[in-house]
């Protein structure tokens, strides 16, 4: 296989980092490596796990990124560090065991069959979203719907951050020039790359009752204008040959 690296931002994940890691670890794959990102606002013994896994095993590395301003910039940052140790692939994956490490391997293939992109989907068949309440459903379904008709994509899912790349098409954006803080990162991604070879893949989400502020809902109406009237002038993504 082609070598692999997972990104993966982490904030107080004591409890379920080290069973995390050991799972992706376990899949079958020689070259397949972890890279958690980490930043001050961890207060746990998250970084300390990361940290004895690495000691104990080289496909780990612990990315502490002190300049870090969010979830977000973690996620770039990982993706910077896996572009400069020479991944090939890359997949974004929550650490705080939303995601399963039994479905990275859908990502996997998908890549090896050559797609550039590869989406974790809630809402396709054979999809789901457990352990969330009614109203976060709501709000991400209708998010979805709401991004599509604003944007002019058609996937079935624009908020999940479960997702696979190419090394071409992550080193052919400008990885600083995202308007998105926060929720809103997913949707502009899949934006960015949707005149790309994309597919999407089932996943199956577990989520916690955390709360979506009104204001995040605000923020997300803005960013969707904003990517279509800034439609030309970002251009993250180049057409592949």
């Amino acid at each position: 296989m082609k070598k692999t690296i997972i990104v993966m931002p982490v904030a107080n994940e004591e409890d379920t980092m080290e069973r995390i890691l050991d799972e992706i670890l376990a899949l079958p794959y020689d070259n397949l490596h972890i890279y958690p990102v980490i930043d001050s606002y961890s207060k746990d013994r998250t970084e300390e796990i990361i940290r004895r896994k690495a000691a104990e095993n080289d496909k780990v590395k612990c990315i502490f990124y002190r300049e870090s301003r969010g979830v977000i910039s973690c996620y770039l940052e990982g993706f910077r560090q896996a572009l400069a140790d020479g991944a090939e692939q890359i997949v974004e994956m929550d650490g705080g065991g939303s995601h399963l490490p039994a479905e990275i391997p859908q990502f996997l293939a998908k890549m090896e069959e050559g797609y550039d992109c590869v989406w974790g989907s809630r809402f396709m068949e054979g999809g789901s979203m457990r352990r969330q309440p009614l109203y976060r459903r709501i709000l991400s379904q209708g998010g979805t719907f709401l991004a599509n008709l604003v944007l002019g994509t058609r996937l079935k899912d624009m908020t999940s951050g479960f997702e696979g790349f190419q090394r071409k098409i992550l080193e052919n954006m400008n990885l600083d020039a995202f308007l998105s803080t926060g929720h809103m990162y997913q949707t502009e991604m899949r934006f960015y790359c949707r005149n790309l070879r994309t597919v999407e893949v089932p996943i199956h989400y577990v989520g916690t009752a955390s709360s979506l502020k009104s204001s995040s809902v605000t923020e997300a109406l803005r960013l969707l204008f904003q990517l279509k009237r800034n439609e030309s002038r970002i251009g993250l993504a180049r057409t592949m040959e």
